[in-house]
């Protein structure tokens, strides 16, 4: 931890701005992160994993000539600090040589500031006893059923209090804590296992929220239905390869939003300056306001104000104050999430607000912030079941498979039921549905609510190279779509 003697940081962080001003830098900034994350994990009632760890260091990035710069350092002596400052210098000096076009930046109004999540109870101050009694409570639940082979329940918190100085004056001081939690069951049968997760699959749920959100997920209740369908799905029949309709669950529909929608309107993406983790995008600069991404439902906004959802903060590592962009209106392309560099590219007003690093030692990146999918009309899932004749709902990913442009697409779900005559049927299992972008949300045919919409945590974002992993949510209530393929191969 970082001492509060030097206020989180802000005279070594000045002091790195200043060296790298007279080092020869146009542009500095630095960042002071002091990272805290615990990770709790339990299996078959019994404690298999408690991953404490604590991070400190400070980031120094600069513009020289035109390039970029960038380094860190763990060791808070200044004098540490300060040859990290230097070495940014350096690095920006020796970009010159290579430099295709020279960075430019546009504007932001510095600021002076401090932002922290709103919290009610502080997940590290819970006892340790306490949070892992209840994650073993939770799997001894699922063990009432006969047939699970396998009980899991996860817990995960993080803490990241960060100190941001730029050499245009801003100074802003920022605590976000976040959590979640979550169990899945495993049946074993004579040929195949089937796992059924609560509240999602991948570890759980998570929000910028304190330990009021694992109390409210309910992992005890909710364990021994967890734990029938997973065996259930042993015996349910597979499901059938067909063109058919398509009802998905709000976590499902997020995760859709997150590959076919979140990545490929990353403007580094789009403008070919990251592509070495997970592609590049199919959008172009030009589609801005004329490509037509779906059906006139479609509506999407990147707002990182949204409460309590995990892509939330009050300034972005560049200092941006956090904002809400449109991304598709109507089912019209209308923006990117872009940065200070890529906004000047091209020629907009002002930065997206949705640049991050995962720590101090990471140069600061596009990253989605809260990108979700804006509520619609129907007021319930029997609702949005209504009017199909023949069709199936889908609901918590097993698995996903997306081209490096973010066109063709085929996810995995967990539970599936067939849809008769606008009500469920049997429980099918292995279902998988596919598809291509702008066809599948044009054929978005109804949308979940308020009261159905929910904003859904990833901790898991991978991007960047070296990888970094993002935070990010996305908010989604259960959708309707037609005439998908579902079962098998397009």
């Amino acid at each position: 931890m970082v001492s509060d003697g030097d206020a989180m940081g802000q005279e070594l962080c000045r002091r790195a701005v200043d060296v790298a001003l007279a080092a020869g830098a146009d542009y500095a900034d630095a960042r002071l992160v002091d990272l805290e994350s615990e990770h709790l994990a339990v299996r078959d009632g019994n404690v298999v994993g408690v991953d404490q760890t604590a991070s400190a260091g400070v980031g120094v990035r600069v513009v020289r000539h035109g390039c970029w710069g960038f380094a860190a350092t763990g060791d808070l002596d200044p004098r540490a600090v300060e040859a990290a400052a230097r070495l940014a210098v350096e690095v920006g000096e020796a970009g010159t040589s290579s430099r295709v076009a020279p960075v430019h930046l546009v504007g932001v109004e510095p600021v002076v500031a401090t932002w922290v999540t709103p919290i009610v109870e502080d997940p590290f101050g819970v006892a340790l006893d306490d949070k892992l009694e209840l994650l073993v409570a939770a799997t001894e639940a699922m063990g009432r059923k006969d047939g699970v082979a396998l009980r899991e329940a996860r817990q995960h918190a993080w803490r990241r209090r960060s100190r941001f100085v730029s050499s245009e004056g801003a100074d802003i001081d920022q605590l976000i804590v976040q959590c979640g939690a979550g169990i899945a069951a495993t049946a074993v049968g004579e040929a195949e296992t089937q796992t059924r997760s609560y509240p999602n699959s991948f570890g759980g749920d998570f929000g910028c929220e304190g330990y009021e959100l694992v109390r409210r997920l309910d992992l005890v209740g909710h364990a021994p239905r967890v734990a029938e369908e997973a065996v259930e799905l042993l015996a349910a029949p597979t499901c059938p390869a067909e063109v058919t309709d398509l009802v998905l669950d709000g976590s499902q529909v997020a995760l859709q939003v997150h590959e076919s929608i979140g990545h490929p309107v990353e403007l580094d993406r789009v403008l070919g300056m990251e592509a070495a983790y997970a592609g590049t995008s199919f959008l172009t600069p030009g589609d801005v306001g004329r490509l037509r991404y779906g059906s006139p439902l479609l509506e999407v906004v990147a707002d990182a104000t949204t409460p309590g959802a995990l892509g939330t903060f009050g300034y972005d590592d560049e200092g941006v104050p956090a904002t809400s962009t449109p991304i598709i209106t109507e089912g019209v392309f209308q923006g990117f999430l872009s940065s200070r560099e890529t906004a000047a590219e091209l020629g907009l007003a002002r930065s997206g607000a949705t640049v991050r690093a995962q720590s101090w030692a990471h140069l600061p990146l596009i990253r989605m912030t809260n990108v979700s999918l804006r509520a619609g009309q129907a007021d319930s899932l029997d609702e949005l079941l209504d009017g199909v004749e023949r069709g199936v709902y889908l609901e918590t990913n097993r698995s996903w498979s997306i081209d490096d442009r973010r066109v063709d697409f085929q996810f995995g779900t967990e539970w599936g039921r067939e849809i008769r005559h606008g009500r469920l049927g049997r429980v099918v299992r292995n279902a998988t549905y596919g598809g291509r972008t702008q066809p599948f949300w044009s054929s978005l045919d109804a949308v979940g609510g308020p009261s159905l919409w929910k904003a859904w945590g990833l901790p898991n974002c991978g991007k960047g190279q070296p990888g970094q992993v993002g935070y990010v949510a996305h908010g989604a209530a259960p959708a309707r779509f037609r005439a998908v393929q579902v079962g098998g191969a397009r």
